[in-house]
């Protein structure tokens, strides 16, 4: 990929994007990455608030379970990467290797903690290497509840005026109703009925499995994505690839049970930074297209919009943004949702100039 091809493509996706001043205006959608993730250690309340005070459009909290039949944010059900669980000598024990999705994992899983003893630990940042910053936060956080996670959106919204949206994704279900037998979908449904939500209120439902969804469409008009990887497919249906659902007939498929692909930057992009088919052939679909994951540091970003070598200094954020904006995706999943935004209203002014 030359640098100048890709600067080239940039500025026709910057003349080209719609003007707009915010971006529910104009319908895009920022979802806030496991809240701030870019600035608070993922997945604790302090992140989700974090996100919200920046004006993200929606936080994003995955969801696993534990060993009492809670619903709790983390990343996933393996917890020795996001909280101190190995610096408590009670637990040391409950260390093993499991086989999740094909892949054998080794560390402390959710599913074998209750609420109460997760109570006990405490969040850390999970790229420490990429954001060093976010190690001052270490310590400070509890492993939060989904419950809790909708109680920070309401007392946000009395806060603020306005609507927040919600849009968990079910970790890893197949294996924890087989694990646990914990049906996480049904987990699902009976806390956003406690809490008094519709599938009028702004919320999505995701998974990278078909099973859930496929259940969930039954249940009512809940707003549903289906997840999709550059590779691979669907861990209870290995006998479906991404790469097919991703094509016309298979998003034509997808169609009848969801409402949007969430999919990776490099499905919607090619290399040189011009759109891919699959933003146009999903909206012939009828389906909506958000893109995972939009983040500052270099690490993440595509070689012609890095600043210097350093991988976890900031790069050209607003490059891909624009990007983005041009491939015509309807949302963009981000863990900086203060630059995105900032990035989002700086193209909005270009465009009037």
């Amino acid at each position: 990929m030359g640098r100048g091809l890709f600067l080239i493509v940039l500025a026709a996706a910057a003349a080209t994007a719609p003007a707009s001043a915010h971006s529910q205006v104009e319908g895009l959608l920022i979802i806030a990455h496991r809240g701030a993730s870019g600035e608070r250690p993922e997945h604790t309340l302090a992140a989700y608030e974090r996100a919200i005070d920046q004006g993200a459009d929606y936080i994003e909290p995955d969801l696993v379970v534990t060993r009492d039949g809670v619903l709790v944010a983390r990343h996933e059900n393996e917890i020795s990467g996001t909280t101190d669980v190995a610096a408590h000598p009670q637990f040391a024990g409950r260390k093993r290797t499991k086989l999740i999705d094909g892949q054998n994992i080794t560390g402390w899983f959710a599913e074998d903690f209750t609420l109460a003893e997760l109570r006990t630990l405490r969040a850390r940042e999970r790229l420490p290497e990429i954001r060093p910053a976010n190690t001052r936060f270490d310590g400070l956080y509890p492993v939060p509840s989904f419950a809790e996670v909708i109680a920070l959106v309401r007392a946000k919204e009395a806060e603020t005026g306005r609507r927040i949206g919600l849009y968990p994704e079910l970790k890893h279900p197949a294996f924890l109703k087989q694990e646990v037998n914990f049906d996480t979908v049904d987990l699902l449904i009976t806390a956003l009925d406690s809490a008094g939500l519709t599938p009028n209120d702004p919320l999505f439902i995701q998974s990278f499995e078909v099973a859930p969804l496929l259940r969930l469409r039954t249940m009512g008009g809940w707003k549903l994505v289906q997840l999709m990887a550059p590779e691979g497919g669907p861990a209870d249906a290995p006998e479906m690839r991404y790469a097919a659902m991703a094509t016309p007939e298979g998003l034509a498929a997808v169609a009848k049970y969801a409402d949007a692909i969430g999919v990776a930057i490099p499905m919607v992009l090619n290399p040189d930074g011009s759109p891919t088919s699959l933003v146009a052939d999903a909206h012939a679909a009828g389906l909506l297209v958000h893109a995972w994951t939009l983040r500052k540091e270099n690490a993440f970003l595509p070689p012609a919009l890095r600043f210097g070598e350093t991988p976890s200094a900031a790069g050209n954020l607003p490059g891909l943004w624009a990007l983005l904006k041009g491939a015509q995706v309807d949302g963009v999943f981000t863990d900086d949702p203060l630059p995105t935004i900032r990035a989002s209203r700086d193209l909005s002014v270009q465009s009037h100039e």
